[in-house]
């Protein structure tokens, strides 16, 4: 394949800055440095209670922001993606998503009102939501388009091996050995560390000796035989880093300041969302189901486009890699911000939302298992989370 003039630039480790520095980049730095200083500005002016269309308009403006600068970070993360390869690659991307979600609920946890379920809320919305809507809907489409897909069955083995404890410390643990539905501060310390251990020894083992199974399988002419091999394994990160370190050192930097405004902006947001959803009377956790879907819209839209390529692998290390750095690090960081301001975390989810965590889990296992995935594989999650939508309003 011929090579871009940019890529035989960026090859020979200095990438221009205009690559990098796009038009699209610095509207996005403009707009989301923008909203923040006009809304430092404005003060009291936007303090809670605000007059309905106000309150309406202020939101959306917020929310939006917060999307376009989140399309930003994916951006550039997806860009360090396909230059690290996978695992590397996929890792960053999962970990920028999963630093915007933990930002998010640490502006609602420390925010006006109480929000002792908005983590619980957040970890089960997102659950649900790359599980069972981005996984079938990525199963759906790349089926229809090239029927049967061969993923890397070991890393993806190797992702549900890790969430089921995750999910089960996090969700039900507390349920039957807290207090109230939430860890004792005697529970969570340990709970912090079992959780920090098991997902750091996971990292080390998905960037080292196991970084094969979490690559695309080579579906060649083995495949009929009922084998398949991973592909070719890429150049070392080693080598990655230094012939490409002015670009991966260029494209962290706007990562890091396309990422900063989101900071910002996240305590406007979660005391507007808060009001609006007051008024509305609408269920408390819907606040959680927000926030992860304004967190996972542009992954979303990433892994529908990899299953359309017929990367299905690649759709399992965004997804499953997301939710596993999800529960493995905004478990622990809620429950460390609880024992420092002395907040209770509730944890603990209501039988109805066990019962679908369960049956996702199992289709989950079931789905991976099988030799290749298909569309009926995707049309079985979307059901399951149409039903989550079902209880979450009755």
């Amino acid at each position: 394949m011929a090579s871009s003039p940019a890529s035989s630039t960026t090859s020979r480790g200095s990438s221009p800055v205009r690559t990098i520095l796009t038009p699209a980049a610095l509207v996005r730095l403009g707009v989301g440095w923008g909203t923040f200083l006009a809304l430092a500005l404005s003060g009291p002016l936007l303090e809670p209670p605000l007059p309905g269309p106000l309150l309406i308009i202020a939101l959306a403006v917020i929310v939006g922001v917060i999307l376009l600068c989140s399309f930003g970070v994916v951006h550039e993360a997806e860009h360090l993606a396909r230059r690290l390869g996978d695992p590397y690659g996929t890792l960053v991307l999962t970990l920028s998503i999963v630093l915007i979600e933990v930002v998010l609920i640490a502006a609602v946890m420390l925010g006006p009102g109480e929000h002792a379920t908005i983590a619980r809320d957040s970890v089960m919305a997102v659950s649900m939501i790359i599980l069972n809507a981005v996984i079938g809907l990525s199963l759906l489409l790349g089926g229809l388009r090239h029927g049967g897909l061969a993923h890397n069955r070991t890393g993806a083995s190797a992702y549900l091996a890790l969430l089921v404890p995750l999910a089960a410390m996090a969700l039900a643990l507390p349920a039957v050995i807290g207090r109230n539905g939430a860890y004792t501060p005697g529970q969570e310390i340990p709970i912090i560390v079992l959780t920090l251990a098991l997902y750091g020894f996971f990292l080390v083992r998905q960037m080292g000796p196991q970084a094969a199974d979490f690559r695309e399988v080579d579906a060649g002419p083995a495949a009929t035989a009922g084998t398949f091999t991973t592909a070719p394994a890429a150049p070392s990160i080693r080598d990655t880093l230094t012939r490409h370190r002015g670009e991966i050192i260029a494209r962290v930097a706007l990562l890091v300041a396309t990422v900063l405004p989101i900071v910002l902006l996240s305590h406007d947001m979660a005391a507007l969302l808060d009001d609006g959803l007051e008024r509305l009377g609408a269920p408390v956790a819907l606040s959680g189901v927000l926030i992860a879907m304004i967190v996972f819209l542009p992954e979303a839209i990433t892994s529908v486009r990899a299953a359309l390529g017929g990367e299905i692998q690649r759709v399992s290390n965004l997804c499953h890699g997301a939710l596993v750095s999800t529960v493995g690090l905004t478990i622990p960081a809620v429950l460390i911000i609880g024992l420092l301001t002395g907040q209770d975390v509730v944890l603990a989810e209501s039988p109805a939302n066990l019962l679908l965590l369960g049956v996702t889990l199992l289709l989950s296992v079931t789905t991976l298992a099988a030799r290749k995935v298909t569309a009926l594989h995707g049309a079985a999650h979307l059901v399951v989370f149409a039903v989550y939508g079902i209880a979450l309003f009755s």
